[in-house]
């Protein structure tokens, strides 16, 4: 076929020529990538056991079907069409049992076995070592040690597996848009800032609808539930957002049941007592056990102090508004104006020092001053939405192209809510010569309107900086392999860089690079910044305990079996119970749109985050204590974090950076809950 999918044809500096992509192409492009990696496969297990045959070769075996692949699913979360989303059970079915025709290939097995038996005696660097580890790893984890019966059963159930995380995302951002509520009257727009008025009345117009839209976007859900001081419509909107894919067409609870059930019966199949234990091997926690305790001491830790934040939230409704009962859809809107009473400002009063371009300016600076490296943005390169920025990444002293970096930041139909980075190429090298990473993030930011630009709040620059500092981590990278290069760590240890960069947004010192008012040009008043940094822990045990109900959910659907023997929201609301604060919305599930662990590739690691908040909480007072930009603090993080992918085990990085295991206190010390 002639397919830009398939052929050599590419823009500047090897980039996707997204323009001539069509969704028709995709799976006949599939199936040819797939024929010929198998050819390439046969050849490789004709071989002799050495590592660079066959390691090596397999590294290497698959690297078409890897490219259109990674192009479909990329697409598939950031620019989908109805056309996109429905090839998703075919082209899931076929990755899934090319997947399975590899790592239960008996012969190809047996030859990684030879060369992994004898890898005392090979003199191999420590890149390849891990290589060599990862690739055995990865057979004996996908069953190639499982008699013929048992892989059979086992390429059933990933069969059925491969299309359900597909469908549950579908249900999730059709149900997103699906919802739509239309304000016109003064006591439905009560509260809401010129900001929301200004972006939801243009919202409303692209759809023509007349009035003010209101949707379960983010930059449209959030706002609304912190300003809206109409209590019934901040009701609706909760519950709409809190209930979506609990029932009808979009309903995801038996995906949920039958995902959970497919991964229990593939972990005991593979020796395991629970999908957990599975995912856990392959992380820095180890454990079920260990990931348990780790959460159940935060919750220790922070549960009074949230028990504290919640009841200081009731008596400030209760004094404003006599207000006896604090729900869920209260709680924004109130703890917004308690901030408010005792800082001084609100969330509002930052949005016009964030500008988006000069935000996207502060994160380059803020990369530059810390790693040497400059964003020059180049509009011939072709994007796959016009939305879409894209920017040339150079060394500042040597001025070589270190890689590609592309921006997408506004909501629409076709993407998927949330944030989140990932990449069209992984860094990696190819007979010497170094293939340079093509990043991407992917954002759902506050869209500019008729009047003003995009300005961001507060939490959005955190999500930019949190995203970006992924993309550092992808972009630094210099690893010899491509699936160890970059992000391709333990999903413990991912979250470090981009946490890490969180930190740099309450100092004044970097917030003077860029945070300056839209009109006036003036640079974020120091008193906005102190006040920012006293309300930095305001309310930090309800976040800490919010985060943990998250991460224990996660783990008691993957820990146990219990989950398949009740009602979804019932088993969900009995779990959680110890990390609840505020009453439970009937027929509300956190799980039925929890895209993270159901189809996001954090199953039984959502935890990650927590346990990386301590990495990058302790990472940062290193920066602290020695200079924000010292050079020698940021070239430690640079050589032994961001350049090193999973080259190494993440701990023996870390102390390497740090000259000792992280201190577990250093996320108390800074979120205000240690004694």
């Amino acid at each position: 076929m002639n397919s830009v999918l398939l052929s050599s044809e590419r823009g500047a500096f090897d980039t996707i020529l997204f323009d001539k992509i069509n969704v028709e192409d995709f799976v006949p492009a599939i199936k040819i990538a797939i024929d010929e990696a198998k050819k390439n496969i046969d050849a490789i297990k004709k071989q002799a056991a050495t590592f660079e045959n066959i390691i090596e070769g397999l590294e290497f075996s698959s690297e078409k079907l890897d490219h259109v692949l990674t192009v479909y699913y990329n697409l598939f979360s950031a620019e989908a069409s109805e056309k996109h989303q429905a090839l998703a059970t075919e082209v899931s079915r076929m990755s899934s049992n090319f997947s399975n025709d590899i790592s239960l290939d008996a012969d190809l097995f047996k030859k990684v076995k030879e060369v992994y038996d004898t890898r005392a005696k090979l003199k191999l660097s420590t890149e390849q070592a891990q290589l060599l580890n990862k690739t055995y790893k990865s057979f004996a984890r996908n069953g190639a040690l499982l008699s013929d019966d048992k892989k059979q059963e086992l390429r059933k159930i990933d069969e059925e597996l491969a299309p359900l995380s597909s469908k549950f995302s579908e249900n999730v951002l059709k149900a997103t848009n699906q919802f739509q509520m239309i304000l016109k009257s003064k006591e439905d727009l009560a509260g809401l800032p010129e900001s929301f008025l200004e972006a939801s009345l243009a919202a409303a117009k692209e759809k023509s609808l007349d009035g003010h839209l209101v949707t379960l976007q983010a930059p449209s859900l959030i706002p609304f539930l912190t300003f809206s001081s109409n209590r019934e419509l901040r009701k609706k909107i909760a519950i709409a957002n809190s209930t979506k894919c609990t029932s009808g067409e979009f309903d995801n609870r038996e995906i949920i049941k039958k995902t959970v059930e497919l991964r229990h019966k593939r972990a005991k199949l593979l020796g395991y007592r629970s999908h957990a234990d599975y995912i856990l091997e392959e992380r820095m926690a180890k454990n079920p056990d260990r990931v348990i305790a780790f959460l159940e001491d935060l919750l220790k830790a922070s549960r009074s102090a949230a028990d504290k934040d919640v009841q200081e939230v009731q008596d400030f409704a209760k004094k404003l508004d006599g207000l006896d009962s604090l729900q869920s859809w209260d709680f924004g809107y109130y703890s917004e104006k308690l901030k408010e009473d005792k800082y001084g400002f609100n969330e509002e009063d930052l949005r016009p020092y964030f500008p988006l371009d000069k935000a996207i300016e502060g994160v380059f600076m803020v990369a530059s001053k810390l790693y040497n490296i400059t964003f020059t943005e180049n509009k011939k390169i072709v994007p796959y939405h016009k939305d879409v920025q894209v920017f040339e990444v150079h060394d500042k002293n040597t001025k070589d192209l270190i890689g590609i970096f592309y921006a997408d930041f506004f909501p629409r139909e076709t993407k998927k809510s949330g944030a989140w980075m990932t990449d069209y190429r992984v860094q990696h090298f190819v007979k010497g010569n170094k293939k340079i990473p093509q990043i991407s993030i992917v954002c759902n930011f506050t869209k500019p309107t008729a009047t003003k630009p995009s300005l961001l709040t507060f939490d959005e620059v955190q999500t930019l900086f949190h995203e970006f500092g992924h993309s550092l981590h992808g972009l630094l990278s210099n690893c010899q392999y491509p699936s160890i290069a970059g992000t391709n760590v333990y999903w413990d240890f991912v979250e470090l860089p981009s946490q890490f960069m969180e930190n740099f947004l309450y100092e004044k010192e970097v917030l003077d690079l860029f945070a300056s008012h839209y009109t006036t040009k003036e640079k974020i008043p120091s008193e906005l910044v102190e006040k920012l940094k006293r309300s930095s822990k305001f309310q930090s045990g309800y976040f800490c305990l919010r985060q943990l109900n998250f991460a224990l959910l996660d783990m008691y659907w993957h820990s146990s079996e219990d989950g398949l023997k009740e009602d979804v929201i019932a088993y969900e609301k009995r779990v959680t119970e110890a990390t609840r604060l505020l009453p439970a919305i009937p027929g509300a599930s956190a799980s039925c749109g929890f895209a993270h662990i159901f189809a996001g590739g954090y199953s039984a690691g959502y935890y990650s985050y927590k346990w990386a908040e301590v990495l990058d909480a302790d990472a940062f007072e290193a920066f602290k204590e020695e200079g924000l930009f010292n050079p020698e603090v940021s070239g430690r993080f640079r050589e032994n974090i961001l350049s090193r992918g999973g080259s190494e085990d993440p701990m023996e990085l870390y102390k390497r950076f740090r000259g000792r295991e992280p201190d577990p206190k250093a996320l108390l010390r800074r979120d205000g809950l240690s004694n």
